[in-house]
């Protein structure tokens, strides 16, 4: 007989996403908490209904026919908490990331200090930077002054100043903000975040709050060679959300229902990777990667600790900007046939103006996961960075989106993954196949048990990755091979430089692996002389990927798209 360790408590989640809005259900069952089911349907933020509830209640209608329980009343209106009959939910969560790209202006002392630390904390949201100020900024205070009106943005973040360190500094970029706001029609004014030195932070919110409003946050930067972003970015998050009120129609009012106010789904989701991060290895850290259809968020966990990047490129209103920041003969190496340029640029382009068409051809299927490598390659060169000090070897790294869960084979996923991220050493990959984790991330400040007895079940592992370092020539022998499986079987191999390699495990058996490197290759970033590991086999079994960092590409095509295929192949038979 099974006892329950918990309460029973069952929880709603919307998750509004830019293209789709998806109702996903958390219930006890047999005494510990399950995902029961999830229903989507598209999100209905823009013409011709610019409300997003419209779209939330065709999704819960869904989520009513698969499940057969009641979550709406007669009113279509949301049944919070369950009635005594069993209709309805605990509670209601709302993760969220609908909107258009904010407008942001940063303002700092030193720009390779609290400028770069507020662009850094810019970026952990769904914005960009327009314009920025720092006290090596030459231009006249009303040059300044017109810049940022011209920028016309929906955030000011201001910092600088360590703490206990420059007040005068800070008070001059303070009136410039004043005076900036007092010019903005009332209806227009940004939002401000201070997160600079905390002995003025009292004082700067009572100066600013009277133009504007004003939220203050630990200082990103309390000393000039510390930087700590992480609590300001729950502050701006929220922020976020306070604006997406005023700009989504729906939002505020499937809010009021709600145990806690929405969050975003960039921050829900670097939330459990920050939680991964102390379960797994905290030398390695966990690297998170979530590709929608306007943003990419890369969370990287490291002993609790979380860096988070959020990136205007996705698979469908993303696109625009990848084209922007890509030359067309970036995407089309990623092509496994051929394509001309211009139907590949014609396609693109209609794919980011309609962003819900479906691939129906073999090309257009090519092309989108061509594209997916490209979105990867920009976000992952843009981690790097924005953030030099990580290692880039992680375990384990979570995939997610729609892109990677629509995926029919998991070695498409994985071979996308290995692709696009290049990741080094030794690691996991899992696939967060029902997009899951920002829903448990908005979850696990009410009910932080529901999280870990769901995470299990919410991941499919798609294998151990050993990806090598070498600079030796195509063909080369780097590494030998010895792998003991379960039962007593034993393989050897001899792995060369430019392979992919996909070792015979079954899913969930353990094996052990010794490696011997040759030729003056690395394992490993922390192991350069290899040795023996225990790996667990995933859907995908084990893989020795040894194509180089960075992976190199033949310059001819009709080769490159053979190997292409090849690499597909060995992934998928």
């Amino acid at each position: 007989m099974t006892t329950s360790l918990v309460d029973s408590e069952s929880i709603l989640v919307l998750d509004i996403g830019t293209l789709h809005t998806r109702a996903l259900f958390f219930d006890v069952v047999d005494g510990q908490y399950r995902f029961v089911a999830s229903a989507s349907a598209p999100t209905t933020a823009e013409a011709p209904y610019h409300d997003v509830r419209e779209g939330v209640h065709t999704a819960v209608l869904q989520l009513q026919e698969i499940t057969g329980r009641i979550f709406m009343d007669l009113e279509a209106r949301l049944i919070v908490p369950t009635q005594a009959n069993g209709d309805g939910a605990d509670r209601l969560l709302i993760v969220s990331s609908v909107g258009p790209e904010l407008r942001i202006v940063t303002l700092g002392l030193l720009d390779e200090v609290s400028v770069e630390s507020a662009n850094r904390l810019a970026n952990s949201v769904c914005g960009r930077v327009v314009e920025c100020i720092g006290l090596n900024d030459r231009r006249k205070a009303e040059v300044q002054m017109d810049a940022i009106l011209r920028a016309s943005p929906d955030l000011i973040v201001l910092a600088g100043g360590t703490e206990r360190g420059a007040t005068r500094s800070i008070g001059r970029l303070v009136e410039l903000i004043s005076l900036v706001c007092r010019v903005t029609p009332l209806e227009k004014r940004p939002q401000i975040l201070f997160a600079g030195n905390q002995v003025l932070a009292r004082k700067i919110k009572e100066i600013l709050e009277k133009q504007a409003p004003t939220q203050v946050a630990p200082n990103i930067r309390p000393s000039i060679d510390i930087e700590d972003l992480s609590p300001a970015q729950q502050v701006l998050g929220q922020m976020v959300m306070k604006i997406r009120e005023t700009q989504i129609g729906g939002i505020q009012t499937l809010a009021a229902n709600t145990n806690l106010p929405p969050v975003s789904t960039s921050q829900a989701f670097g939330r459990m990777i920050r939680f991964l991060s102390q379960v797994y290895d905290p030398q390695k850290g966990v690297l998170g990667v979530d590709v929608g259809s306007a943003w990419t968020t890369l969370a990287v966990g490291q002993g609790g600790k979380l860096t988070l990047d959020v990136l205007p490129y996705g698979s469908g209103h993303g696109l625009g900007k990848v084209l922007q920041q890509s030359r067309i003969e970036e995407i089309e190496t990623w092509l496994s046939v051929h394509v001309p340029q211009d139907e590949l640029r014609d396609y693109l382009h209609q794919r980011s103006i309609f962003p819900q068409i479906v691939p129906t051809t073999h090309e257009a299927l090519a092309i989108e996961q061509a594209m997916m490598r490209q979105v990867l390659r920009l976000s992952t060169a843009h981690l790097q960075t924005q953030h030099p000090g990580l290692n880039h070897s992680y375990e384990p790294i979570v995939i997610s989106g729609g892109f990677f869960s629509q995926l029919p084979l998991p070695g498409q996923a994985m071979l996308a993954a290995l692709d696009g991220i290049q990741p080094l050493g030794i690691g996991i990959i899992l696939r967060d196949t029902h997009g899951l984790l920002a829903a448990m991330g908005a979850i696990a400040p009410v009910n932080s048990i529901l999280p870990v007895q769901v995470l299990e079940s919410a991941f499919e592992n798609l294998g151990t990755v050993i990806s090598p370092v070498s600079d030796s020539r195509y063909g080369t022998p780097i590494l030998k091979v010895r792998l003991e499986i379960e039962q007593g079987e034993e393989m050897k191999l001899e792995v060369k430089q430019g392979a992919l390699v996909r070792l015979p495990l079954k899913a969930g058996q353990v094996a052990r692996i010794h490696l011997e490197p040759l030729n003056r290759t690395e394992i490993d970033p922390r192991r350069k002389n290899g040795g023996s590991f225990k790996i667990i086999g995933g859907l995908c079994g084990a893989v020795i990927d040894a194509r180089g960092r960075t992976l190199h590409l033949p310059e001819d095509a009709p080769r490159r798209r053979d190997m292409h295929k090849k690499w597909l192949a060995t992934m998928t038979n």
